[in-house]
């Protein structure tokens, strides 16, 4: 859908583009003239395959300082993303005969991860009604000797949610007793609004429960740093040596420049994540507000990221110009041909029914792209 808007937008189009899945916002400042300084003195060279020693350390400080956290520089793996993280470590992780518990709705690439490992999905349900937090009824029926892992990933996309405390305790206690590997993606740990955030590892710690975690972070939404393409992983040092070996095969290291960028990002003044912050929260009460006047549609707070899930399963199997729209594929693609507005559909995220919108653009724009779907949905019969 977002290279849908983007040719759209090439042609010249008005479009609304609510598929948007990274910050609004420019890198600040600060970090841009880290980066112009380390291209003026050099820094252009392969670094470490695991990192630069001085941006592990930052990490290291980070965790500490943020997360509760501590962790040694040979602990950490900087990555050309996080995306990248997450992959290496199913990599690092799983292979054929293996199974993965994925929680649905889930990520697009969770999946994809995990079949490219050779391992197989199991899909998990949520209960939407408890921010898609883990229906343990349905978790319960589906474990076999097979599992060898499971992906956390709250803050969530596509949903916002975010779990409590008490919902990932109980399940680092069966990865515990089952022996599994968690994967907690925590891309978007530095944005939640409604409650505090704490690492899985955080608890796992705490509570002294002793599973095995591998934590995936990411300056990309924190520092809108995603062209920088800078993550990084923090686990058992075994872990974290294999998934370095298998990235010193594929990519080498993350690119230098970005990493510079990333030690000022880490070690500098924390205001630009707060100022963000802020204006992510007041869009997301303004789009949650406006999606739930709409008729027919209902949108529950998310407590974290920069996006809403509402359900629009009032719509499926109702006709439009002729056309039955037999699900949120076919939803979305009417609205964007009504009223240009993008939209990415449930469907994709194994949550039929639901619609994502990212509300990481301007509260003018919501305002007005809300108003094009009201128009589009009154024509829905």
């Amino acid at each position: 859908m977002a290279t849908i808007a983007a040719d759209m937008i090439s042609e010249g189009k008005d479009v609304i583009n609510f598929s948007v899945g990274e910050p609004d916002f420019n890198t600040p400042e600060h970090i841009i003239k880290a980066g112009k300084k380390a291209m003026d003195e050099g820094y252009t060279k392969y670094t470490s395959g695991a990192g630069m020693v001085e941006l592990r350390q930052a990490i290291c400080d980070k965790l500490e300082r943020e997360n509760g956290l501590i962790y040694s520089p040979s602990d950490i793996l900087v990555s050309n993303g996080e995306k990248q993280s997450l992959y290496t470590a199913c990599q690092a992780l799983f292979g054929k005969g293996d199974e993965v518990i994925v929680f649905r709705p889930y990520w697009v690439s969770f999946p994809e991860f995990v079949r490219l490992s050779d391992a197989e999905p199991i899909l998990v349900e949520t209960i939407s009604k408890k921010n898609f937090e883990p229906d343990f009824s349905d978790l319960k029926t589906k474990i076999t000797t097979n599992i060898k892992g499971v992906i956390i990933n709250s803050p969530s996309n596509p949903t916002g949610g975010v779990w409590t405390s008490e919902s990932i305790i109980k399940l680092l206690k069966i990865a515990k007793e089952e022996n599994w590997s968690i994967i907690s993606d925590e891309c978007y740990e530095r944005l939640t609004y409604d409650r505090n955030f704490i690492s899985v590892e955080k608890l796992n710690r705490e509570h002294k429960i002793g599973a095995r975690v591998i934590t995936c972070m990411s300056l990309s939404k924190t520092y809108a740093m995603t062209g920088w393409r800078i993550g990084y992983s923090a686990g058992p040092l075994k872990i974290i040596k294999a998934m370095a070996k298998i990235q010193g095969q594929a990519t080498s290291c993350a690119n230098s420049i970005g990493q510079k960028a990333a030690i000022a990002a880490l070690s500098g003044n924390q205001k630009c994540v707060e100022e963000m912050k802020l204006k992510f929260l007041r869009r997301r009460d303004l789009i949650v507000e406006l999606l739930n006047d709409l008729s027919g549609v209902t949108c529950s707070i998310p407590d974290g990221a920069f996006y809403v899930f509402p359900s629009f399963q009032a719509f499926l199997n109702k006709k439009v110009n002729g056309k039955i729209l037999k699900d949120t594929f076919d939803i979305s693609q009417y609205i964007l041909e009504a009223v240009s507005v993008v939209t990415v559909p449930g469907d994709g995220f194994g949550a039929p029914g639901y619609i994502r919108f990212s509300y990481a653009t301007s509260s003018e724009t919501i305002i007005n792209g809300i108003k094009r779907v009201k128009t589009a949905l009154d024509k829905i019969t």
